[in-house]
């Protein structure tokens, strides 16, 4: 039985959110990904299985070499599921650095 993983589920590791910065500023291949991290190339491999699987990155084979690049729509998912939270605590820190100019200690 295969698991379906998401794009969050994917995110939750550090490992892959690492894999995905460092895919963010190039396309990489699986070597070089790997050179990044103290971890055997098979996990690392594994790592990138889901990514791709979530459709986080993308692999282009180019010869005899397969290139990840980072896949910006899968991205943009993520944003827009975080966007709401980032709203309210900006809206909660603004009400309170209001408060905090507003403040006048008892002496």
């Amino acid at each position: 039985m295969k698991i379906r993983r998401d794009v969050f589920q994917a995110i939750a590791d550090p490992t892959r959110r690492a894999i995905l910065l460092l895919v963010a500023t190039q396309t990489m291949t699986a070597g070089a990904i790997a050179a990044n991290f103290d971890t055997a190339r098979p996990t690392v491999s594994k790592h990138l299985a889901i990514l791709t699987e979530c459709e986080l990155l993308q692999p282009e084979q180019n010869g005899r070499e397969i290139y990840y690049h980072l896949n910006p729509q899968k991205m943009k998912e993520v944003a827009e599921f975080i966007e709401p939270f980032r709203k309210m605590w900006d809206a909660r820190f603004n009400k309170l650095e209001a408060m905090m100019k507003n403040y006048k200690p008892n002496k």
